[in-house]
């Protein structure tokens, strides 16, 4: 009985691509479910790291809310509401572009980008899900095979 039949319960399936897209759903769910569990102790979401990583990768450069939502791995994400949220906690900055006045830059602020540091001392511990299960080379060829299936995103 392989773990996913044992952790669902479930012994029986319509074919080996219906136990796989279980098998995925499953997968990920539980991967959400412990990010959203780290990320609880920095007080932040998944989503709102989300957007202090893309702004660190743009810094010293502003993006707007569009590039934000471009870039967002959760693309349900309320992007000016959570920016809002960051803003409110000090960790961004929000201005009117110079560009077009319509349009809004934003920033991480020197908080922020203080916070990501911490971050990234215990982020190796949410990569251990994989690292102790799969080795590089299996790692590789998951990456391979998530790519094939989002060559239909």
């Amino acid at each position: 009985m392989s773990n996913i039949e044992k952790l669902i319960s479930q012994k029986s399936w319509t074919s080996e691509y219906n136990k796989g897209l279980i098998g995925l759903i499953f997968v990920g769910n539980w991967l959400v479910s412990r990010h959203q569990h780290f990320f609880k102790k920095f007080d932040i979401t998944m989503q709102q790291y989300n957007i202090l990583r893309i702004l660190r990768g743009q810094h010293p450069k502003a993006a707007n809310i569009n590039t934000l939502k471009e870039r967002m791995l959760d693309k349900m994400s309320d992007v000016s509401r959570l920016v809002e949220r960051l803003r409110k906690a000090g960790l961004v900055e929000r201005k009117a572009s110079e560009i077009d006045r319509r349009a809004v830059d934003v920033m991480i602020t020197p908080k922020g980008l203080a916070l990501l540091e911490e971050v990234d001392v215990d982020l190796p511990a949410l990569e251990d899900s994989l690292n102790l299960s799969l080795t590089e080379d299996e790692a590789k060829q998951l990456n391979v095979l998530l790519d094939k299936i989002l060559m239909r995103y």
